[in-house]
């Protein structure tokens, strides 16, 4: 059983797509379905990396540099 969901669920194809783009950029090989074979350091790359992304996008909306 997940827990997680996106807070919009409109948007969870859109994270989906950005999850893996994020995986590819830094070089870990998440693909769909199962993927129990990558370490909790390289599931947390993604998600940390995710997260470094969605500040940056946010800051520069909130200083008007979209």
């Amino acid at each position: 059983m997940s827990r997680n969901r996106a807070e919009v669920p409109q948007a969870k194809e859109a994270l989906d797509r950005f999850k893996y783009e994020v995986a590819n950029e830094i070089g870990v090989p998440l693909k769909q379905g199962y993927n129990g074979d990558l370490t909790s350091y390289q599931n947390g790359s993604v998600g940390g990396m995710m997260v470094k992304k969605m500040i940056a996008e946010q800051e520069k909306k909130m200083s008007g540099q979209q």
